[in-house]
């Protein structure tokens, strides 16, 4: 079964995450001084939220979360035959987990992740991935570190 992700880049993760909190009711199944994530089953969501830096706060990228890494396959297999440039990263270090995974970007610019998670890794993770295009290329893995500027890299986020 696949899963809706979405990261946010936020400018105050405590406020945010209170909101979120009350939005879902349940606090979050991660939290981590720069970054929560809710794993939803109603909505079936990955909600991951970062205060990373960067100049622009909002929807980072989107993405489907596999539980398979056949699922895996089977999306990064159409996001090829949809004609976009794609990028693989495999064991792709993250947002605290250990991730196969596929990136597009879509004909607007806005950055698509297709992953599979399979372990955990104890830091936010310094895997940088590809540069889509310029417009999806302003961030590194999540947002840059707070208060260091944004590599013209992008990296999605993938948490177990």
């Amino acid at each position: 079964m696949k899963r809706l992700h979405l990261h946010v880049a936020v400018e105050d993760l405590g406020q945010s995450i209170r909101f979120y909190e009350t939005l879902f009711g349940a606090p979050p199944s991660v939290l981590k001084p720069d970054y929560a994530k809710w794993m939803l089953e109603d909505p079936r969501v990955n909600l991951a939220i970062s205060q990373r830096g960067g100049a622009s706060f909002g929807v980072d990228h989107v993405g489907v979360q596999t539980d398979t890494s056949e699922e895996l396959a089977e999306l990064s297999a159409r996001l090829k035959a949809a004609g976009e440039t794609t990028f693989d990263e495999a064991g792709a270090n993250c947002c605290y987990a250990k991730s196969d995974k596929t990136w597009v970007a879509d004909p607007s610019g806005l950055k698509w992740e297709t992953f599979h998670t399979f372990g955990e890794i104890t830091t936010y993770g310094e895997d940088v991935g590809p540069t889509l295009k310029a417009e999806a290329a302003a961030s590194a893995c999540c947002g840059a570190p707070a208060g260091e500027p944004a590599p013209a890299r992008s990296c999605g986020c993938a948490a177990a």
